[in-house]
């Protein structure tokens, strides 16, 4: 193999590799939905969406709930009655109480990180208009 070959050969694969290890970045100029690269909060989509995260946690609540009581109430009738059935039953009655608590806690969660980031992104509002100097008088003020 001549030299030449070789340096093409470097050269094709790392074209080929280079193209294969590229990263995932916003393109050049900025990316996101604005076009400028800046940062756009809707005061109503987050309150749309905490709304719903708060709706899926009470309604999920509610319809976890519907088989608890008939759950446990065979789950001791069938233990009661010498079958193995029964424990295992209740091991599952247990474990799902304990899943839907944890995804009934996540959805509260959510909700509230919204209501969070609403009256956070208020507060940043607020403080952004009112630090931008209105004319050269706020200089001598400060």
């Amino acid at each position: 193999m001549a030299w030449d070959e070789w340096e093409q050969l470097k050269s094709e694969a790392a074209q080929r590799d280079s193209a294969r290890t590229q990263l995932n970045e916003a393109p050049p100029g900025g990316g996101g939905t604005a076009g400028d690269g800046d940062l756009v909060v809707h005061d109503d989509e987050l309150g749309k969406m905490g709304n719903t995260a708060y709706e899926l946690r009470q309604k999920f609540g509610v319809d976890s709930d519907f088989a608890r009581p008939s759950t446990f109430t065979a789950s001791i009738d069938l233990f009661n009655d010498g079958l193995d059935m029964g424990a295992a039953l209740t091991e599952l009655h247990d474990a799902w109480n304990t899943q839907a608590g944890t995804l009934k806690d996540a959805c509260a969660h959510i909700s509230n990180h919204f209501d969070f980031t609403r009256a956070q992104h208020a507060k940043d509002q607020v403080q952004v208009a009112t630090s931008l100097p209105v004319s050269k008088i706020d200089d001598y003020i400060k």
